[in-house]
């Protein structure tokens, strides 16, 4: 399927909201309190005359999209960019286009087509300087052997959700590393 058909196929930001089960008011409470910087805001008003498109790969479960799905949508509103959300687990067609490594089916992932539904860019699952920090947390996990390190690996997602959801500084981050793929 081409990539204009996917994004005819998928969820609305309000469609998916509303369908959201896990996650919501979190990713409601960054949507709500993040803010683009005006010198962001004059830069993504500039992308209004391509007028892009994004087909968003994700799950409402994904603690990366609680993070990076409000910011996508603050950008969005001020580059005019129309979105359309995918649900993973229904569609590994499109998803397995989109591996993460080549091997991962991480989510989310942002694919920002033209009007004739060429890429024009792809972005995700994470920020670099949050894979970072997500690969240093996992470094100071136990061997998966241990018999702690289920409960470890649970306090971790835990730490890195709590400040997905309250450091702005990562919004901050996030919001520069999806605009260096669209301003690039």
């Amino acid at each position: 399927m081409e990539l204009n058909a996917w994004f005819q196929k998928g969820m609305t930001a309000d469609e998916y909201i509303g369908s959201m089960n896990q996650n919501k008011q979190e990713m409601l409470s960054i949507l709500n309190q993040f803010t683009l910087k005006d010198e962001d805001i004059s830069k993504l008003e500039g992308l209004r005359d391509q007028q892009l498109r994004a087909i968003v790969l994700t799950e409402d479960w994904c603690g990366d999209a609680l993070l990076n799905n409000p910011i996508l949508l603050k950008i969005a509103e001020a580059a005019g960019i129309e979105i359309r959300f995918i649900l993973r687990d229904q569609n590994l067609e499109l998803m397995d286009q989109y591996l993460t490594n080549g091997t991962s089916r991480a989510i989310p992932i942002f694919i920002f087509i033209n009007q004739d539904g060429e890429e024009v860019g792809v972005w995700g699952p994470r920020a670099p300087e949050i894979q970072a920090r997500v690969e240093k947390e996992r470094a100071g996990l136990p061997e998966k052997e241990a018999p702690d390190f289920q409960e470890k690996q649970m306090e971790m997602y835990k730490r890195l959700r709590e400040s997905y959801q309250k450091d702005d500084a990562i919004w901050q981050t996030v919001a520069n590393s999806i605009q260096s793929v669209l301003l690039s």
